[in-house]
């Protein structure tokens, strides 16, 4: 009999096609590269092609592929308890358009697009770009961007963080979940990638970031955000910063011409949080952007100023540290409202003439936990090194000048603020800090140059750079350096070594100023040579005179308060120095409540003492600043030519006696002249002969001690006129009334 002949049984598919040890680290958080294992592949199953989709839902009942062209659903295998799902489909070989539909444990159902199916947006050359320090727009690219794939709206999230493990978007829209939303790994320079479907505007957000070494595991804001939740939160937010609307195209079609030189310019120093606040009946808080807008560009406006300079918005943790400290370097301090909030502060102050300067700090961040300090578990922004990576007295890190992916995050971050809010100048904060590998370290905690200097040569090239980008793909803005050394040729060209700051903060002029005017009149005859050896180095740079606020804190008294004698004598002393200091060459910057005489020091914690200014005292000295700017801004001669012998002469100050000096400033016009003379006694000098450079009529254009601004009336209010006397080299001279501790402006009649 011959014997029944029977087929093998078929071969079944596999539970799954994806390995054990893949699926472990996705539903426990720590695949590295979750594309390999996630989303849509092609695979072989009985010798045969087939593609199989994955997904890790883990609060899902149950989840279905949805073929978008058939519409046919498909129910996934759970192939592991904690919610890793399969779909196998023999039938196909090609990757095709589908959705997930997923089941909560009610039997409720939605659909959602898979972030796994989606390919990646950065390119090759994007990423050796950033590898090579060059991606000077990186904030276009890396952080949280809606974008539009295959007709998905979404946010594409991109982080560098080279030394991690694994990283994931983490937010309000995964339950802050670690294990849902794990990126791609770019290889070279170490960037991370995701696109998140759907997601909406102001979505909080974080990274949760595990690191290669040290089981190091944090979430972390994101470096390239640009919205932050308000403090003490340290979400990210995702926001679209490309949809306001600008309407300061005249102002940025003359700024160029606004910010030369020869352009009056005067700052009026703001700390956004304690200018004005909210009144406490309405809470005490912090007034908006807006309301900002309105109210300080009308104050600005009416004092005569120029530009705002803002200390520090970039995003930062802890009010005491003024913005110094900052956390985001893309991100507008949300204390005062959203990104576009701070646009329409920014475009008000446009549309009204008024230029805005941004005090930026790439010199240290912050040691929090969520921001750049050892952001991927190595010290990938700043040195390893305390001796190069720390500031010890101010508890904060050192950037690491010389690594290419953080100069190009510094490089974007300069650019950033003047292409996207329209930024029209950066002042540097402690460059002096950047400059020195010794500044502020004793012997023994400071590494040398390779040359056996104390220049830091990674930072010099780093500042060097930064104001070649930021001029080169911005001209007309400016840049200031806070300088408090003589480093040579600060505001000079690079090409000539300079370091190609704009301007720079002439801190000898204001110490020795303030120590001068400290001191009781009688003693000042010993010190003349403090107001003026600036005139010895007044053209070595191109200089801001300020008044900021470094100098009103930290017990050193107000500005009115460090003026010896009486009340009476207090305001004529400030009124002098005011008038000296607009007298003299440079451009001007006064800290807020100067202007005004506030009494106390200034504090971060409260509005100004705005009810001074109901007080006669105090309302006078402001006028008397209002008319500096006027006359400041009127005058060619007092802001033509600041930076050349041109523009200034001694006529005498050599009077050390009687505590006076005299000089001329000249405008690009020689005969464009205004004569300044400061008596800096209370002693009135009545019949002062003064040499004058050319005869006929003077009259005095502006009196420190006139009555309308608080002071004795002393002056000349009739003018002067030049006798064929030769005095104090001048072929010319008139006898003058010099007022008690009071500086008189005259130009000759025309």
């Amino acid at each position: 009999m011959a014997s029944r002949k029977t087929s093998a049984p078929s071969p079944k598919p596999p539970a799954t096609t994806v390995a054990d040890g893949d699926i472990a680290a996705i539903v426990n958080g720590y695949h590295g590269a979750p594309f390999n294992v996630l989303g849509p592949h092609v695979v072989s199953v009985n010798d045969r092609t087939a593609i199989a989709i994955r997904a890790f839902r883990p609060l899902d009942a149950a989840v279905f592929v949805l073929d978008t062209t058939s519409g046919e659903r498909t129910p996934m295998q759970r192939v592991d308890a904690a919610g890793f799902f399969e779909a196998v489909f023999e039938d196909r070989a090609e990757p095709f358009s589908y959705r997930l539909i997923a089941a909560d444990p009610a039997g409720a159902e939605h659909e959602l697009e898979d972030p796994y199916r989606f390919p990646a947006l950065l390119t090759d050359y994007d990423l050796y770009l950033f590898g090579e320090g060059n991606l000077f727009y990186s904030y276009e690219k890396l952080g949280a961007h809606f974008v539009t794939i295959d007709g998905v709206r979404g946010v594409n999230f991109a982080l560098w963080a080279p030394n991690a493990q694994c990283v994931s978007v983490i937010g309000e829209f995964n339950g802050w979940d670690t294990r849902v939303h794990l990126m791609r790994f770019h290889e070279g320079p170490g960037v991370w990638e995701l696109f998140i479907p759907n997601l909406p505007e102001g979505t909080h957000y974080k990274y949760a970031v595990q690191s290669r070494f040290l089981g190091y595991k944090a979430d972390k804001s994101d470096p390239y955000g640009f919205y932050a939740e308000v403090r003490p939160s340290t979400d990210s937010r995702v926001w679209d910063i490309d949809r306001y609307e600008w309407n300061d195209q005249e102002w940025l079609e003359q700024r160029e011409k606004r910010q030369t030189f020869d352009q009056p310019i005067s700052i009026y120093e703001v700390h956004l949080g304690s200018w004005r606040r909210v009144p406490h009946e309405e809470g005490g808080g912090f007034l908006s952007y807006r309301d900002l807008a309105h109210q300080l560009v009308e104050y600005v406006t009416e004092m005569g100023y120029t530009h705002i300079e803002l200390m520090p918005i970039t995003e930062y943790p802890f009010d005491g540290s003024w913005g110094y400290q900052a956390v985001g370097y893309f991100s507008p301090t949300s204390r005062h409202g959203s990104p576009d909030d701070f646009m329409y502060f920014v475009d008000y102050c446009h549309q009204h003439g008024i230029g805005v300067i941004l005090d930026w700090v790439p010199a240290h961040f912050p040691r929090d936990s969520h921001g750049l300090a050892f952001f991927d578990g190595t010290h990938l922004y700043e040195h390893s090194d305390p001796r190069l990576g720390e500031h010890v007295d101010w508890g904060t890190k050192i950037f690491n000048f010389g690594r290419n992916e953080v100069r190009n995050f510094l490089l974007s971050s300069a650019l950033f603020w003047i292409k996207k809010y329209h930024i029209d100048g950066l002042r540097v904060d402690a460059v002096a800090s950047m400059l020195y590998l010794d500044y502020s370290r004793e012997g023994g905690e400071w590494i040398p140059n390779k040359y056996g200097g104390r220049e830091n040569l990674d930072a010099i090239s780093f500042i060097r750079r930064f104001n070649e980008v930021t001029h080169g793909e911005a001209p007309g803005i400016i840049t200031v350096a806070e300088e408090s050394t003589s480093w040579p040729m600060v505001t000079r060209p690079t090409y000539m070594g300079g370091l190609g700051f704009d301007y720079k903060w002439n801190m000898g002029w204001m110490h020795d100023m303030l120590s001068y005017m400290e001191k009781d009149p009688i003693f000042r005859r010993y010190h003349q040579s403090q107001i003026t050896f600036s005139m010895i180095y007044a053209f070595s740079e191109n200089f801001i005179l300020p008044f900021s606020h470094d100098e009103v804190v930290h017990l050193k008294r107000s500005m009115l308060d460090k003026m010896p004698g009486d009340v009476w004598r207090k305001f004529a002393n400030l009124r002098a120095l005011y008038a000296y200091m607009y007298g003299h060459p440079g451009k001007k910057l006064l800290f807020m409540g100067g202007e005004f005489g506030q009494w106390r020091e200034w504090n971060e914690d409260v509005s100004l003492d705005w009810h001074l200014v109901e007080t006669a005292e105090h309302h006078r000295l402001q006028r008397f600043v209002s008319a500096l700017n006027a006359l400041y801004r009127r005058e060619p001669a007092l802001h033509e030519v600041d930076a050349s012998w041109e523009g200034f002469e001694w006529i005498d100050f050599s009077d050390a006696d009687h505590s006076v000096i005299s000089f001329v400033r000249r405008a690009k016009d020689p005969g464009d002249q205004v004569i300044v003379a400061c008596n800096f006694t209370p002693v009135p000098r009545l019949d002062y002969r003064i040499g004058l450079p050319v005869d006929g009529a003077y009259a005095e254009i502006l009196n420190s001690d006139a009555q309308e601004f608080g002071g004795s009336g002393v002056g000349n209010p009739h003018g002067v006129m030049a006798e064929p006397m030769p005095w104090q080299n001048c072929r010319h001279s008139a006898t003058v009334n010099l007022p008690p501790l009071g500086v008189v402006f005259l130009k000759r009649k025309s």
